[in-house]
């Protein structure tokens, strides 16, 4: 076993560290891991989406009061480190934030690449947790995560690529956090079930409408890591992000416990390992360091 587990996520703006496998990282946090955060932008161009926050004094420091909500977030979460990659928001396509030069997407790709491997060689993770987005959600920012961090993943270990940028690093397993549908599907029958409007009808029929492989989406899914018990973390992380997050909206209505009963994992894709996890084939895991706490090279890895 490794002297030390790490994690490491790649987000791309201050929220995404919130719902998108916060619990995990509190779970494993709370078990002594190394959990490091990559935030690539600032979210400068993100809008606020909770009436109580579209105050003049927020939005006039919107960019101030984003960083000051991925901090509070990032304490609720307990990461044990946080980098900022150092890119601008890149906005939505067609915007003027999307074309500036400073910013993620425009930002040449080798330098992206390299910013974030000399942070895998510090920081030294088995584990590498991203998110591929390019269908579901193509915000360049999303995208351009997606982009970096397959190659960053191959460049940390190999001594040719980015020599003044550390001492080489392999990671040794890289995650896709998502949505299942199993999980939506759940969601929304939970809110019907307590007589509810639900806020993922509107999802699950716009996917459908594009045709949605509900089959194909659900058996990417590799890794369930139950979370039961760090869902009130997940909570307070989004509430931490004031400008993005309305507390009485219908995403935070559905109490924990009843989160707890229908769907109480973060599911993942392990698109790369160079372990062996141990875990019978077609069998899911329930940990993203399993072939880690106890390692078994696999063939050719």
């Amino acid at each position: 076993m490794p002297e030390r587990l790490s994690l490491l996520a790649v987000h791309a703006h201050p929220d995404d560290e919130a719902s998108k496998g916060a619990a995990t990282v509190a779970k494993y946090t709370a078990e002594g891991v190394h959990t490091v955060l990559v935030c690539a932008t600032g979210g400068e161009e993100g809008d606020i989406l909770n009436p109580a926050m579209e105050r003049p004094e927020v939005r006039a420091r919107l960019a101030e009061v984003r960083l000051e909500e991925l901090a509070a977030s990032v304490a609720a979460i307990g990461y044990s480190a946080v980098h900022m990659l150092g890119y601008r928001d890149s906005g939505m396509p067609g915007t003027e934030a999307n074309a500036r030069p400073d910013n993620f997407a425009n930002a040449p790709l080798d330098e992206a690449v390299g910013r974030l491997v000399r942070i895998i060689r510090a920081e030294r993770p088995q584990v590498v947790v991203t998110y591929d987005e390019t269908r579901f959600y193509p915000h360049p920012d999303h995208v351009r995560v997606h982009e970096i961090s397959g190659p960053a993943f191959d460049a940390a270990g190999d001594p040719a690529r980015y020599p003044d940028a550390g001492e080489p690093w392999q990671p040794l397993k890289l995650y896709y956090t998502g949505f299942s549908v199993k999980r939506v599907r759940a969601l929304h029958e939970a809110f019907l079930a307590r007589g509810e409007e639900s806020p993922y009808a509107q999802w699950l029929e716009r996917g459908f409408d594009m045709g949605l492989d509900a089959e194909a989406i659900d058996a990417a899914f590799t890794t369930f890591v139950d979370v039961s018990s760090y869902l009130p973390v997940r909570r307070a992380a989004l509430l931490a992000h004031r400008t993005q997050v309305d507390p009485d909206g219908f995403w935070m209505r559905l109490p924990d416990d009843v989160v707890r009963e229908v769907f109480p994992w973060d599911e993942y894709q392990l698109a790369r390992s160079l372990v062996d996890t141990g875990v019978p084939d077609g069998e899911p895991e329930d940990d993203l360091f399993a072939g880690i706490r106890s390692p078994v090279v696999a063939p050719g890895g």
